[in-house]
């Protein structure tokens, strides 16, 4: 007899690798009838709210301990319950103090339950290996991951921590930005711009890198459909000189035409020498500075993608450049940096005034009405399940009705009457 949960057990069975195979069937169908085109892939990622509520700090450290504690409540039953008691008691102590106290109390408690979960667990690893196992494998297994999920709750509560969950009931789902912050996710999407076709998807967190996803996501499509992209326009997020080389420069890479929008970046103090005055030797371990000094000190930047070079002081104080280099205020030495990418950057600025770049750019009404479709067409901009892979599977199922549509549409089809 059909249960209210069938669908979704029939959903669970099949998987995202089976939804994605009907997806590059349909692709698959209208490259055969000559409509999906290699010329120019359009690439964006629209936000997605994710299905859950946003529990309080307080409520997701507590809902860590319960789930370590309800995963060992099935092989030492008599050691879980002590902690019931502390737990009362904390909640009595702390009832009538601030929030803050409150949390680091708690915190505190969890720390202790995975301490004593960490020693649980070598003893079922002991246990397992001498062929005495405590637990079935199944439970231990569990135990396991819930006790991971005890020690990133813990990560979490650092002050420099990053990348913080939201929820346990969604474990993946994250805060993002985009105008007002969100929770939930981004859909990376690969559309074919002549047809207007989705050819690739994915799924990312809502802080996930956007950019850095190009071309995993180009590569998903390459494989299953036998085609070689020439181009691909991406907005800000592909204006990056890493992934600027890595999708046209790098070995394994797609070798693609990449566009993006111009930007307006006015240098801090565009009066002064710019990085481009300052060159490099060959092996990129000496700076030379636009008055001829020479330095070897030099230091990684911030996010990793070049090198700070700092200027003696000797040479810099008699530099007849000086009042070019530095403002007049300025009494330490010169420091200038050089980018790993500056070649993509100035390829990129260059490709952006071109008019093969301009005609890209008048696509983008086109990606807009196609997120639209998405969003208010099919209901999309709220994920109906929980989870990137459910996630997915809603999303592919969407992209092959919405694919199917415009297919029947290119072709000119008549549409079958709807029933009554």
């Amino acid at each position: 007899m059909p249960v209210p949960s069938l669908l979704s057990q029939f959903r669970t069975r099949l998987g995202g690798e089976r939804f994605t195979r009907g997806f590059n069937e349909i692709l698959r169908q209208g490259r055969a009838q000559g409509l999906v085109k290699d010329r120019l892939r359009l690439k964006e990622a629209p936000q997605l709210i994710a299905n859950i509520a946003i529990p309080s700090t307080r409520r997701l450290v507590a809902q860590t301990r319960e789930q370590v504690r309800a995963a060992a409540q099935c092989f030492t039953a008599e050691e879980v319950a002590a902690p019931r008691a502390q737990i009362d008691a904390l909640r009595t102590a702390t009832a009538d103090l601030p929030e803050a106290p409150r949390l680091l109390a708690r915190v505190a408690h969890l720390r202790d339950l995975v301490a004593w979960g960490e020693q649980w667990q070598q003893r079922l690893r002991e246990a397992a290996a001498g062929a005495r196992p405590v637990a079935p494998d199944a439970q231990a297994a569990a135990f396991s991951a819930a006790l991971d999920v005890g020690h990133k709750g813990l990560n979490e509560r650092e002050p420099d921590a990053q990348d913080q969950r939201l929820s346990l009931a969604d474990p993946e789902a994250r805060t993002g930005k985009h105008g007002d912050s969100y929770e939930g996710y981004l859909l990376d999407v690969s559309r074919d711009a002549d047809s207007e076709l989705i050819c690739a998807l994915a799924g990312l967190p809502a802080n996930g890198e956007e950019g850095a996803n190009a071309t995993p996501l180009i590569k998903s499509e390459e494989p299953a459909q036998g085609n070689d992209s020439a181009s691909l326009s991406l907005d800000r997020s592909g204006y990056r000189g890493a992934v600027r080389a890595e999708l046209r420069e790098a070995a394994n890479g797609p070798h693609l035409t990449v566009d993006v929008p111009p930007i307006d970046w006015t240098p801090p103090a565009p009066e002064l020498c710019q990085p481009a005055a300052f060159t490099l030797k060959a092996g990129r371990d000496e700076g030379r500075c636009p008055g001829g000094a020479t330095t070897r000190t030099r230091q990684r930047t911030t996010r990793g993608h070049g090198w700070r070079f700092a200027c003696p002081r000797s040479p810099w104080r008699a530099c007849p450049l000086r009042a070019q280099c530095v403002k007049p205020a300025t009494r330490r030495g010169r420091t200038g940096s050089k980018n790993d990418y500056e070649a993509q950057y100035h390829a990129a600025r260059q490709r952006a005034q071109s008019a093969a770049s301009h005609e890209v750019r008048r696509a983008q009404p086109r990606r807009e009405r196609k997120l639209a479709e998405l969003g208010r067409g099919h209901a999309g901009r709220c994920v109906r399940y929980r989870g990137r892979l459910g996630g997915k599977i809603q999303y592919v199922l969407t992209a092959i009705v919405v694919n199917g549509k415009r297919i029947v549409k290119l072709l000119g089809l008549p549409l079958q009457p709807q029933l009554a």
